[in-house]
């Protein structure tokens, strides 16, 4: 999931967009081409870019009109709730400009206009944070008592922005002064470039090579797409050609993405030292009230839990058949062989998730249907198109849009069901909370995501109809632990290890960058163990992270996934009385904190049992593995 921008109310989620059931099937021979019937139709938007444009002009006196509010927050209940409201009213109309402006600029990002669109999208995010940075000391200058009278004496002013209130009235001793804050929201437009240098040179720019498959299959551009296809290739050595030429290219430019990287994590140091937090995690986690303990928490369980991890990579060694050392090339391709070849369609994606999704209940596959019906997603790969997969949500008066590029096999179909749980969440939440409490956690976020990961993980063990088929799908539900708690927490631990550097007062180049992921990949995969070997050539692999531009992110995603399968199991095992638990926290939104939600829904995620139960399943699955081998 990729961090869309909003303003101050607008909502922090992804991009959705679903194809018609009834679309013929795409051919995989045309899929670099650009099929109408399976891109997104941003129209819903915005009818066309000229409409956008029209629409920018618009927002933008809109925008500017906001200093008639200066001063007002106090005179009334009624002042302060014209005063909010105007500028959530802006915030919308700002985040839905951003939205149509990435999306377009992800449909292609060699076109230049599209990517200027992007530029003034942001440059307008900019202007309106600037515009309001005198709200927190207003607020504060109002005092909580008064502020908590106008709430009484408004029922419209509590509903809508109560939660918000609450937070900038928290947020008193890491707010600045009304011009220190201006300068802030001023620079934000410069602090987030780090990001876009990134983007345009890892998708744009870069000069992918080509490689010839021992079988002749002529990769003609080694892309992020074409890597994450071919480096589960079931030849070995192809394998480790698409890696030493994948990677061989990062590392070209290995001091380039050292310095945009280091230039986003002094970004972030530079707001933390301002703002008179300790650190940059402090920072981070402030917004969320997220104990650093969680953090911590997870680090410090994904390390215990290592043990497992490397029984898992030894079980891998074993089912491909390999005699000498086990390489990092070894790990994407799957354990085991299918009775045919695997290959989900659109439309096989759309009715797997509908079944999945089915113990969600009625409201839930009501959502899924107006979805599908549909173009709310860009679902094939193709050149220039932006790598990965996200959902943004942030067009509050529009539905989501889902940005994918579909490779037809198992990891397409779960990262469908992903997406397609963050889409959900999305509309589920708007139509229990005003915009201004949509803003959720990613925290959760994650929850509503890799829930669906691990419903189809289990739901395609259960249908299937022969002992491979259990097979591969178990294997693949331990790739899901594997890619989703240990390695997004490996990725948090560079993160961490990277800022501390930072903090230390050392320089971080990409040499340093390299070194210290070097590091977290031999202890995680146990190369002083013998149980995998790492080749240094393969230690870019930072480089190619996207989401460390986007502060301290990545893991939540190891947390929410433990989160996750207790919700799951419960939902599995109790029907119901878990199944409400868990959607009336989706529902929840943004109106509470994501550890409170989490509480009250029953998990504590700063104890270690939620991580030692995901760890403890991923011994199970090998369990089923070991006698499933067994049987004769």
């Amino acid at each position: 999931m990729k961090r869309a921008l909003m303003g101050a109310f607008a909502l922090m989620t992804m991009s959705s967009a679903a194809l018609a059931a009834a679309v013929p099937n795409p051919d995989p021979a045309a899929a670099d081409t650009a099929n109408p019937a399976y891109m997104w139709d941003l129209s819903d938007l915005y009818p066309s870019p000229e409409a956008w444009t029209a629409a920018q002009n618009k927002v933008k006196a809109q925008v500017d009109a906001l200093d008639n509010y200066k001063g007002t927050l106090g005179k009334s209940a009624a002042s302060m709730l014209a005063a909010l409201g105007a500028i959530s009213d802006a915030s919308k109309e700002v985040a839905r400009l951003n939205v149509y402006a990435s999306l377009k600029g992800d449909e292609d990002v060699r076109v230049a206009k599209d990517q200027e669109r992007v530029q003034l999208a942001q440059a307008l995010q900019s202007r309106f944070q600037e515009k309001t940075s005198w709200v927190s000391n207003e607020v504060l200058s109002v005092g909580a008592k008064k502020v908590h009278e106008f709430e009484k004496q408004s029922p419209d002013l509590a509903h809508r922005f109560d939660f918000y209130l609450d937070n900038i009235l928290r947020a008193a001793p890491h707010t600045l002064s009304p011009e220190s804050e201006g300068v802030m929201a001023a620079a934000s437009n410069v602090l987030i470039q780090p990001n876009n240098i990134y983007s345009q040179l890892s998708n744009g720019e870069l000069p992918f090579p080509s490689v010839t498959l021992s079988d002749g299959t002529k990769v003609e551009r080694l892309d992020q797409a074409a890597y994450t296809k071919y480096r589960q290739a079931p030849n070995r050595a192809d394998r480790k050609l698409v890696f030493d030429t994948f990677w061989g290219t990062w590392k070209k430019y290995e001091g380039t993405f050292g310095a945009s990287l280091n230039t986003q994590i002094l970004s972030e140091e530079f707001d933390a030292k301002v703002r008179h937090y300790p650190n940059a995690l402090s920072d981070a986690l402030f917004a969320d009230n997220m104990p650093e303990a969680v953090y911590r928490q997870l680090v410090a369980q994904a390390n215990a839990g290592l043990p497992v991890f490397h029984r898992y990579l030894k079980l891998r060694k074993k089912l491909l058949g390999i005699t000498d050392d086990l390489g990092y090339y070894d790990i994407y391709p799957t354990m085991f062989k299918l009775d045919q070849p695997q290959h989900f369609t659109v439309a096989d994606s759309e009715r797997i998730a509908f079944d999945v999704t089915a113990p969600y209940g009625p409201d839930y596959a009501a959502k899924l249907h107006q979805a599908f019906s549909g173009r709310w997603m860009d679902v094939l790969p193709r050149t220039g198109k932006a790598s990965g997969a996200y959902m943004n949500g942030s067009a509050y008066d529009v539905h989501p849009y889902l940005h994918l590029n579909h490779n037809y096999d198992y990891e397409s179909l779960s990262t469908f069901v992903h997406e397609w749980g963050h889409a959900v969440h999305t509309l589920l939440t708007r139509d229990a909370q005003p915009y201004e409490k949509s803003n959720y956690s990613t925290f959760t976020a994650e929850t509503a995501s890799i829930s669906n990961e691990m419903l189809l993980n289990d739901y395609m063990v259960a249908h299937a109809k022969t002992k491979a088929e259990k097979l591969y799908y178990l294997g693949e539900g331990l790739e899901l632990i594997r890619g989703t708690f240990f390695r997004q927490t490996m990725f948090g631990e560079f993160q961490l290890a990277v800022h501390e550097e930072v903090e230390k007062g050392n320089a971080l180049s990409g040499k340093r960058m390299t070194e210290i992921y070097c590091d977290l990949l031999k202890r995680y995969h146990g190369d002083a163990e013998g149980v995998m070997k790492i080749n240094p050539d393969y230690c870019i692999e930072w480089a190619f992270i996207p989401h460390f531009y986007y502060g301290f992110y990545v893991w939540q995603y190891a947390t929410s996934m433990a989160g996750a399968a207790q919700f799951t199991d419960a939902i599995e095992h109790e029907g119901a009385s878990a199944r409400d638990r868990y959607i009336d926290m989706l529902k929840a939104g943004g109106s509470d904190y994501a550890y409170e939600l989490y509480k009250k829904a029953g998990i504590d995620m700063a104890t270690p049992a939620p991580y030692q139960a995901l760890v403890a399943r991923m011994s199970r699955i090998m369990d089923q593995i070991d006698a499933l081998e067994a049987e004769k």
